[in-house]
């Protein structure tokens, strides 16, 4: 092609440069070849239900007798438990297609997993990746949760994956394929991807489900479609996407089974719709902390790569793991890594310390035992299935929970296991509550269990009526006073129980409560964090629910489980969007409140001289302290 510009001047040559580049690139794509897909996304197939396995195989049975379709992609929640088995049979249906396709990660084989998501590695392969066809470009990455109720989140060396791959290969369209929308409310780092990926220019459009309807979005300007879920609609219609994309535009269509397709958007495949130089058009506010300059940071670091779990603390030093399967230990004086050991896969529980021995369990399905000082390994555990719990030590023994229907006790100094229960019907994710003869925890199986501290016998167990799994009480650590112990559950209650007999004293679902639970010092008042903005205690003592004070802390939303611990009186909390927080113990006084980035803070660690420890998904550990 020959162009020729006559008379050009300087106000017309930034206008002819674009115009140059807008033809090449459009020369360029003129050589897409033209083709058709099929999306499936929120499939939801439960063990305990048989229509959503029915929908999928009927709309696998149309897609398969549609003429045309080159591949399928299936973006998200596969599974309504994210468990493994049924990860697997939603494989066996989809290999029945009759052509490829490309599987995403949903929030629901993420947020819950026995697995910590290795099973979907396994099955379908890596978490992100990207492939090519007919010209065009394809990127999927997962948007999280990991294992946490919380906002989506994306890796920061995912980003960092994807905004590399998409540069190279500038010279082609392409279409990000993810389960969550990426706006605010649904990931919460949704503007350090939209900033990174507008800039190469290509990005043409994003895929999605997670709403289970259909939606045109705007993601910071790039355009998002979200498709209906492939479960029986209000008619018991299932139905999926058809997507046709030529050089010039990809037209979207909603396709319920037994149906026409309807058109539902057409996008421009020639120029991009937004300015690849442009910002997000909204960032995470941090005026909260000149609200409260009486708290500053003493020091930040980079783990680097996302943290699950709290910090531990022994001796000036810090031990902290992160989804990588590193852990490391930090100088507690200026947060200086002092060393690092890598498991086989991410470390989800943390780490415990305890007479200078560091032990954490691993979704590589091992539990280990290091030294404190130099990170040496002193011995190995291995379970049969992924180890996702915390640890506790109590007098050189560790009590951890895995996905293997096994609870261990293990000596720290031998790496013995000196007892081991086996009869869990689902996974440990919690930190146990350990007293002088017994441990309780619970698991993703409906239940808390109660068992000798000597040998592992099962004294009781506690089901609360629940008959859903999502509303185990899986994530609450337990905390104890006198003959009670107490939970907090997804079915946004509050329970006493009877620690030696398992009966239920007192239920309550007054405060909307959920998975977030301390106790003072004195055993007197429990700490609860509920899901709209308040922090309520209740006395420990009473033998019906006894509310003592409720404070509205305006965090907004909170669906994300982390503990309420007190030290010398001040109780500590922490949210899904990154602020930390303080009040008095005995009154519910706001304190203060501080902003460490946008990403779930997980259980915060107070020392002594008013200062804590914090770790993020955003994989940062620091201190704060306050006057």
């Amino acid at each position: 092609m020959h162009l020729i510009f006559d008379h050009l001047n300087p106000k017309s040559i930034g206008s002819t440069l674009l115009l140059i580049a807008l033809l090449n690139v459009s020369t360029a794509w003129a050589q897409i070849k033209p083709f058709r897909f099929a999306q499936l996304t929120d499939i939801h197939l439960s063990p305990g239900s048989n229509a959503p396995t029915e929908a999928l195989q009927k709309s696998v049975d149309q897609i398969n007798k549609t003429e045309g379709i080159d591949f399928v992609l299936v973006t998200g929640d596969l599974t309504d438990q994210g468990d493994s088995k049924t990860i697997a049979k939603v494989k066996e249906i989809l290999d029945h297609l009759k052509m490829p396709y490309h599987v995403c990660l949903g929030n629901h084989e993420t947020t819950w997993s026995e697995s910590g998501c290795t099973a979907y590695s396994q099955i379908f392969g890596p978490e992100y990746y990207a492939f090519d066809f007919g010209g065009v470009h394809f990127l999927f990455f997962n948007t999280g949760p990991l294992l946490k109720m919380a906002y989506g989140h994306v890796s920061p060396y995912v980003i960092n994956w994807a905004k590399k791959d998409l540069e190279a290969h500038q010279d082609m369209p392409a279409i990000v394929v993810t389960h969550y929308p990426l706006t605010e409310g649904d990931v919460d780092n949704w503007y350090d991807v939209t900033d990174a990926l507008r800039k190469p220019g290509n990005v043409r459009l994003f895929i999605g489900g997670h709403y289970h309807a259909l939606r045109n979005l705007n993601y910071d300007g790039l355009p998002g479609i979200l498709m209906r879920s492939n479960l029986p609609d209000n008619e018991k219609k299932s139905g999926y996407g058809i997507y046709e994309v030529n050089n010039k535009e990809i037209k979207a269509y909603v396709q319920r089974v037994g149906e026409d397709k309807k058109l539902v958007k057409t996008y421009t495949m020639e120029r991009a719709d937004y300015d690849p130089n442009g910002k997000a058009g909204k960032y995470p506010d941090y005026s909260v902390n000149q609200e409260y300059p009486e708290v500053e940071e003493v020091w930040t670091t980079q783990v680097g790569s996302a943290v699950y779990s709290s910090p531990s603390v022994e001796k000036g030093r810090i031990y902290v793991g992160d989804d990588e399967g590193h852990v490391q230990a930090f100088s507690l004086k200026d947060g200086k890594k002092l060393w690092d050991f890598k498991a086989g896969h991410r470390v989800i529980g943390g780490p415990t310390v305890s007479k200078g021995i560091v032990v954490f369990g691993s979704a590589d399905k091992n539990i280990y035992g290091v030294t404190a000082t130099d990170g040496k390994l002193l011995w190995k555990v291995q379970a049969t299935g992924p180890v996702l719990g915390s640890v506790t030590i109590d007098k050189g023994i560790a009590y951890i929970g895995a996905s293997d229907s096994t609870f261990r006790a293990i000596n720290i100094r031998t790496g013995q296991v000196v007892w081991a229960y086996r009869g869990l019907r689902g996974y440990v994710m919690t930190r146990p509550l350990v007293t002088k003869d017994k441990v309780i925890f619970g698991a993703w199986d409906n239940t808390l269990y109660c068992l000798s501290k000597t040998d592992g016998r099962e004294l009781w167990k506690w089901t609360g009526g629940m008959t859903r799994m999502h509303f185990s009480p899986a994530q609450v650590w337990p905390v104890t006073k006198g003959d009670r112990v107490f939970i907090v559950d997804p079915q946004r209650a509050m329970t006493a129980i009877n620690i030696n007999t398992g009966e239920t004293i007192w239920r309550t679902y007054q405060s909307k409560v959920r998975e977030s639970l301390g106790m003072s010092k004195d055993g007197e008042r429990l700490y609860a964090k509920t899901m709209q903005d308040s922090i309520v205690c209740y006395s420990s003592s009473s033998d019906t629910p006894r509310q003592l004070w409720a404070t509205h802390v305006d965090i907004g939303y909170e669906h994300a489980p982390c503990m309420l611990p007190e030290k010398d009186g001040i109780v500590y909390g922490s949210t899904n969007d990154g602020v930390s927080f303080a009040l008095e113990g005995k009154t519910g006084r706001l304190l203060w409140k501080h902003k460490n980035g946008n990403s779930l803070m997980n259980t915060v660690v107070p020392l002594g001289k008013k200062q804590i420890l914090f770790t993020n998904t955003e994989g940062t550990l620091g201190l704060l302290k306050f006057n």
